[in-house]
């Protein structure tokens, strides 16, 4: 499919996958209230404060320390541990295969239940840091390179990921996964830090990522059924 057509579907697809998303939170929001997270409704009162001219210098300031050097540092306390683990799996070999292969080789037969593969679920795993790095781990799995790949040319993209076994429903589920899997590690620490337990933060991680991977193993199973009608 080409053209006119092709774009209708992607479009349809990617519309699918975002009200899907949204369904999904609000269904897990409702059986949460309803379960773990059961209670007496408590009342919220909102005080505000006596209105005062905004001094831009204090709030830009403000801004700047409270907020946007707090979220860069954890970024980069992040960042740059995860920047290092994916350079030593790319570059340190075994038996001829780096780590990166060893490890996607590993994990490919359940990826292929997801309707993904070793190297997508791979890439899923060390993107732990940033959702923005794993399209470029997935293409430096697939293009044999030693560092992270930034192609802009969306063709020569999808030329790669063609070349290398993505369907549309490889595509479909990938992006199912991006949507309902773990939130990146900035926002765990986040997590953390406001509801100070564990405990939250691990059910942050899990629920979604369980959601994900279920959704595709259905999408997948349901994929292969009608091909063999």
């Amino acid at each position: 499919m080409q053209g006119f057509g092709a774009s209708i579907v992607s479009t349809i697809a990617v519309i699918f996958v975002i009200l899907l998303g949204i369904f999904l939170t609000l269904i897990i929001s409702k059986l949460l209230s309803k379960t773990i997270l059961k209670g007496m409704p408590s009342s919220f009162v909102l005080e505000l404060p006596p209105y005062r001219k905004p001094q831009f210098g204090k709030i830009l300031i403000r801004s700047i320390f409270d907020r946007t050097l707090f979220v860069l540092g954890r970024a980069i306390s992040v960042a740059a541990p995860a920047g290092l683990i994916i350079w030593l799996f790319a570059n340190i070999g075994i038996n001829g295969e780096s780590l990166l292969t060893v490890i996607a080789n590993f994990l490919n037969p359940f990826a292929q239940l997801m309707g993904l593969d070793g190297y997508i679920l791979t890439a899923f795993i060390l993107g732990i840091p940033a959702n923005e790095i794993v399209l470029p781990i997935i293409l430096m799995c697939y293009l044999g390179g030693n560092s992270l790949v930034n192609l802009e040319d969306t063709f020569s993209i999808g030329q790669i990921l063609i070349s290398h076994g993505w369907t549309i429903l490889t595509a479909i589920n990938v992006m199912l996964f991006t949507v309902l899997h773990y939130p990146c590690a900035t926002t765990l620490l986040t997590i953390k830090k406001e509801t100070g337990s564990w405990k939250w933060t691990a059910l942050s991680f899990l629920l979604p990522t369980i959601c994900g991977i279920v959704v595709c193993m259905f999408t997948n199973l349901v994929y292969h059924v009608f091909m063999i009608l």
